[in-house]
């Protein structure tokens, strides 16, 4: 049997702040999940998104501490037009989320910006030019 990635987790400060964010972007979370140690999506592929709260990580690992410095895994939104990424990057900055890098025209041919989600992670949003 070959190992096949099922999952992705965000270990997350603010559960509430976090999925709110994560909405934004289109994922479905039941609103029932702001409060609960532990949430899960499943995105249309099969790939899971699963969040769970600093206590949580602690409650199992008790020398678990916060990373600090840069990114070290990125999550990438792919938007259906370059429109789709300026509205989309605009919308999160309007709702008080930190921009990192406005919406440009990246020299490998995509519309890309990032937008940084509550605990500071990048996340990219991108579309193929038209």
């Amino acid at each position: 049997m070959t190992p096949r990635l099922d999952a992705v987790g965000l270990v997350v400060a603010d559960m509430a702040a976090s999925l709110a964010f994560y909405r934004r972007l289109g994922l479905d979370i039941p609103a029932e999940a702001d409060s609960a140690p532990h949430a899960e999506a499943t995105l249309p592929s099969g790939l899971r998104v699963l969040w769970d709260t600093e206590e949580t990580i602690r409650s199992f690992d008790p020398g678990w501490t916060r990373p600090e410095g840069g990114d070290r895994v990125g999550l990438a939104f792919l938007c259906d037009s370059p429109a789709e990424v300026d509205r989309l990057y605009e919308d999160l900055v309007a709702a008080g989320h930190r921009g990192h890098l406005k919406p440009w025209d990246a020299f490998w041919g995509q519309r890309y910006a990032i937008v940084l989600d509550p605990d500071g992670s990048g996340v990219s949003l991108f579309a193929n030019a038209a």
